[in-house]
């Protein structure tokens, strides 16, 4: 059985004209030679000393594949969904107009069948097994395969590691050792625990589970726990004395503050009711 009936074949991925081999796009292949041994060379008359040829590509790097190919005239509208395929001839040179070649493109992620191969002969009654007419132009019969194909999967570039990075601890993992009471804490500095790790270090191994291990661990159970020493008061005179200060404040009631700041505002009261002085007016003379 052939690879393409087993499906294990690479789809076709664009079709477009070239004008030879130096003028084909890199990872086409150019289909000179018809299935019946005569020069794939569409031409638009005799005097044409040059034609064009067909060429594919089965690159998947485009990420889109080829899933139907129809001939249509000139006096026809373009298919919805359908593209005429691209140009890459020399200069001056043009592609027969009467017919033109338009292509389906989709996603490859999008569909299972696809076209898998493109072949030429020239026109007559030869018939292709497995393949399908698409249509004759310029004396020449286009037709195509299609069927499953297979997307292999994309590998992902190798990428460069620093020399830092090769040099973690990352790349020889060391086991943990089990959240056993048997296991010694790691050294702290100045061998300080909390009081938490220490009540339980100090438990009676008899309320062990039947595993060995110890009823009610968390993730956080284990792990060692101290104060800064900016924090520590057994330690910092500043934090020492701060705490004593702050022992020494005695909070105050509503009460409290009431008495202590009670204000009565008698002296602006009785200065407010005295009689203010007349002034005498101008020119009339004061009382002997």
């Amino acid at each position: 059985m052939s690879l393409m009936e087993h499906g294990a074949v690479r789809p076709v991925t664009a079709v477009a004209w070239t004008s030879n081999s130096s003028t084909c796009p890199k990872d086409f292949t150019l289909i000179s030679i018809t299935e019946d041994g005569a020069t794939a060379n569409f031409t638009r008359s005799f005097a044409m000393k040059s034609g064009y040829y067909l060429c594919y590509s089965k690159d998947l790097n485009g990420g889109m594949v080829v899933s139907d190919i129809q001939l249509i005239s000139d006096k026809d509208s373009i298919p919805h969904g359908y593209c005429f395929i691209a140009e890459h001839l020399e200069a001056k040179a043009s592609v027969w107009k009467k017919k033109r070649v338009c292509v389906r493109m989709v996603p490859v992620g999008s569909v299972d069948t696809a076209v898998l191969d493109i072949k030429v002969t020239a026109k007559s009654k030869m018939m292709l097994q497995h393949y399908t007419y698409v249509g004759d132009v310029h004396g020449y019969v286009l037709w195509c395969r299609k069927g499953h194909f297979s997307n292999p999967m994309p590998q992902a570039k190798p990428r460069s590691v620093s020399l830092n990075l090769r040099q973690l601890s990352i790349d020889q993992p060391v086991p943990p050792l089990p959240l056993r009471p048997s296991n010694p804490l790691p050294p702290l500095p100045n061998n300080k625990l909390s009081q938490r790790r220490h009540s339980l270090h100090n438990k009676d191994t008899g309320d062990k589970c039947a595993d060995g291990s110890i009823p009610g661990l968390t993730a956080l159970d284990g792990v060692p726990f101290s104060l800064h020493p900016k924090f520590d008061i057994q330690t910092n005179s500043t934090a020492l004395q701060l705490n004593s200060q702050l022992n020494n404040i005695r909070i105050k009631s509503l009460q409290d503050i009431k008495n202590e700041y009670n204000y009565t505002f008698a002296v602006e009261e009785s200065a407010a009711k005295r009689i203010r002085p007349s002034v005498p007016a101008e020119g009339v003379p004061s009382a002997q």
